[in-house]
C-alpha cells in the first residue's frame, strides 16, 4: 500500500507538471495572438485615420482644385520646358481671370505667343455617387449620378471656354484635365458627351496619359519648329556668304589683271634690257676696280647688297 501511496504521488507529480507545462505554453502563444492581433487593430486605426483625413482633404473644393493643379503641374514640368508654358496667365486681353496654366505656342510676331490654355477640374462627389451606385447595382441611381456628372462636366467646360478661350490671343480651344483616369475613362464613356464638348464648347478633355500624349506631340512641334528656325538661320548665313564670294571673285579678277600687267611689263622691260645688253656688248669693259672708282660706288656695300640679294632670293615666297 505505502508503494501503491508513492507510485500515485509520483504520477501526480508528473501530470501536474506536464499540465502546468502545457497551460503555461498554451498561454504564452495565446497571449502572442492576442498582441499580434492588438498590433493589427492598431495599425488598422491608423489606416482609418488616414483615409478619413484624405477624405477630408479632398472634401474640400478648394483642397481638390490644388490635388489637380498639382498633378497638372508635374506632368508639363517633366514634358516641358520652362519657357514653353507659364503659370497663372491672364489670356483674354482686359480680364482678371487667370488660367491655371498655359502652353506658350508661336504667334504671328515673335515676341507676341499664342496661349493654350489648361485647367484642372476634378467633380469627385458626382463621381463617387456614380461608383457607389454601380456597386450597389442601383440603375436608377447609375443614371441620376452619372446625368448629374455629365452636366457638372459641361459647367466646368463652359466656364473654362467663356473665361479663357480668346482667339487669336489663344487657340480656339482649351483643355480640360480630369486627374484620375477613372474620371477620365467615365466622361468618354458617356454617349456624345467628348463630341459635345469639342464642337459646342471647344473643350478637349485629357486625362493624365492622355495628356502626356497630347505634350508629347507638342514637345515634337517645337522641336520641329526649332529646326525650322535654325534652317533659316543657316540659309541667310549662306546667302551672305554666296554675296561675298562674288565680291572676293571680282577682287581676284582685278589682282589677275593687275598681275598680267605687271607679266607685261616685265616683258617689256626684259626686252628692253636685253636691248640694252647687246648694244653694250660693243663697248670695252673696264676692271672692278676701275669701275667702282670711276661711278663712285663703294665695294664693301655693294658686296653686301649682293649677299642680302641672293639670301633673299633664297626664301619662299608668300602671297
Amino acid at each position: 500500500a505505502i508503494k501503491l501511496e508513492q507510485m500515485r504521488s509520483t504520477v501526480d507529480e508528473k501530470l501536474q507538471a506536464t499540465l502546468e507545462q502545457r497551460l503555461g505554453q498554451s498561454f504564452t502563444l495565446v497571449s502572442e495572438r492576442l498582441e499580434a492581433v492588438q498590433r493589427g487593430l492598431g495599425e488598422m486605426r491608423e489606416l482609418a485615420t488616414g483615409v478619413g483625413d484624405l477624405k477630408r482633404v479632398l472634401g474640400n473644393v478648394k483642397t481638390r482644385g490644388t490635388f489637380g493643379e498639382v498633378q497638372l503641374g508635374a506632368l508639363l514640368e517633366q514634358m516641358l520646358v520652362p519657357e514653353q508654358y507659364a503659370t497663372n496667365v491672364i489670356t483674354v486681353p482686359g480680364s482678371n481671370e487667370r488660367v491655371e496654366f498655359a502652353i506658350r505656342l508661336p504667334g504671328h510676331a515673335s515676341d507676341t505667343p499664342v496661349w493654350l490654355p489648361i485647367d484642372a477640374k476634378f467633380a469627385r462627389e458626382d463621381y463617387e455617387r456614380l461608383i457607389d451606385a454601380q456597386e450597389r447595382a442601383d440603375a436608377d441611381a447609375a443614371t441620376q449620378a452619372g446625368a448629374a456628372l455629365e452636366r457638372r462636366i459641361r459647367q466646368q467646360a463652359e466656364s473654362i471656354r467663356s473665361k479663357y478661350v480668346a482667339p487669336p490671343h489663344t487657340t480656339d480651344f482649351a483643355i480640360l484635365f480630369l486627374p484620375t483616369e477613372g474620371l477620365y475613362a467615365e466622361v468618354l464613356r458617356r454617349p456624345g458627351l467628348f463630341d459635345v464638348l469639342q464642337r459646342e464648347h471647344h473643350i478637349t478633355v485629357a486625362g493624365p496619359t492622355t495628356l502626356t500624349a497630347l505634350l508629347n506631340s507638342l514637345q515634337m512641334g517645337f522641336r520641329t519648329l526649332a529646326i525650322q528656325q535654325r534652317s533659316s538661320e543657316v540659309w541667310q548665313l549662306l546667302s551672305a556668304v554666296k554675296t561675298e564670294f562674288g565680291k572676293f571673285g571680282a577682287v581676284l579678277d582685278n589682282v589677275k589683271k593687275k598681275l598680267d600687267q605687271a607679266s607685261t611689263q616685265i616683258e617689256q622691260t626684259g626686252v628692253r634690257t636685253r636691248a640694252i645688253a647687246k648694244k653694250l656688248r660693243e663697248v670695252e669693259s673696264l676692271e672692278p676696280g676701275d669701275s667702282r672708282a670711276l661711278l663712285g660706288i663703294d665695294g664693301d656695300s655693294l658686296d653686301a647688297d649682293a649677299a642680302d640679294a641672293d639670301q633673299a632670293g633664297d626664301e619662299p615666297v608668300v602671297i
